[in-house]
């Protein structure tokens, strides 16, 4: 079993909670790679997002710069929203970073949980739906990196052309990021494309429908045994006690934003403290947050778990702890459960 750390490079506050420009929290997010990197973690990803509470808008860029300061780590996105992009320069973007990382690159494809690059790019959100599916029926093409023949309502045909640059293993690591429907989670299937569940509220276990309905898809489509992974957000620090306190307020900022956006209540700490006990918040020690990974690992028989540290307005160095106790703790005793 691997495991991954995602971060939407989410906008900080310093130890006085001012805000930190952008320029310092893209900063911040490489280094939090170069760290992952050295403490032996197998995967580190950045989030595509265009609003004013998060940095990353351009992943592959920031991983690009994490390239040149690591050695080991694999470096993708999580998620590159597809529907919003061209699957051409999204192949041809990350086969780059593949280059420049020796190997190193992988791509995660989603439809994203916020909306705000749909209007930003003249898209209309009416869409929604066909502009995933053409896009990934043709970037799944794409990954067999030979001449393409693909025609669409969303962009102009293509007749027999190939894309550059091609890369030294011959296909692009790629995953599709899969929030919870079963067909999105047969469509993974059918194009044989590993898929990542993101699990962000409610007992891991509610989850494990879906793993079975994976495996079982692609038996029956004969796409062979693909990986599954797990993401879901958490914060690790040297007590349980200190790794709530740290992480709540930043956590409310976070989610009663987003909530004023959609129509949710204030998150209360009561709800919080549920979130942490039973639900998906990995929070707490080295050792509580080791337990709740290897349950969920072990209910859904998962390949890879992907830790988000970033949590709203937490400050930089709560993250870079977070990421070394992830590291040097949390991933051994894992592997030690699940023996």
């Amino acid at each position: 079993m691997d495991f991954g750390l995602d971060t939407f490079g989410d906008v900080t506050v310093d130890s006085m909670a001012r805000r930190l420009p952008y320029p310092e929290v893209l900063r911040n997010v490489v280094e939090q790679a170069v760290l992952a990197d050295s403490v032996g973690i197998d995967a580190f990803a950045a989030g595509e997002h265009h609003r004013d509470d998060f940095a990353v808008s351009a992943p592959e860029i920031v991983l690009a710069a994490a390239a040149g300061r690591t050695e080991r780590i694999l470096l993708g996105s999580a998620v590159t929203v597809l529907s919003s992009d061209d699957p051409v320069r999204v192949f041809e973007k990350f086969a780059t970073l593949d280059a420049v990382s020796r190997g190193r690159a992988e791509v995660q494809l989603g439809r994203g949980s916020f909306t705000e690059s749909f209007p930003l790019y003249g898209l209309d959100l009416n869409d929604y739906e066909v502009l995933f599916n053409e896009k990934l029926d043709l970037f799944s093409r794409l990954l067999d990196e030979g001449p393409v023949s693909w025609e669409g309502t969303t962009r102009p045909a293509m007749r027999n052309v190939e894309v550059f640059p091609k890369t030294e293993s011959g296909r692009l690591r790629t995953w599709i990021g899969v929030g919870g429907s079963p067909e999105s989670v047969v469509r993974a299937a059918r194009y044989r494309i590993p898929m990542m569940l993101a699990i962000i509220g409610g007992d891991p276990a509610r989850f494990v429908p879906y793993a079975d309905l994976y495996r079982r898809a692609c038996t029956e489509l004969e796409s062979g045994e693909l990986p599954i992974g797990v993401h879901s957000p958490g914060h690790v620090a040297d007590t349980d006690k200190q790794a709530r306190e740290e992480l709540f307020p930043h956590f409310k900022v976070n989610r009663d934003r987003i909530g004023r956006e959609r129509g949710w209540p204030p998150v209360t700490r009561a709800q919080y403290d549920e979130e942490v006990e039973s639900g998906s918040l990995y929070v707490g020690s080295p050792q509580t947050v080791a337990d709740k990974i290897a349950r969920t690992a072990q209910a859904l028989g998962i390949d890879r778990f992907d830790l988000k540290f970033s949590n709203g307005t937490l400050p930089h160095e709560k993250m870079l702890h977070s990421i070394e106790l992830y590291g040097t703790e949390v991933v051994p005793r894992v592997r030690a459960l699940l023996g």
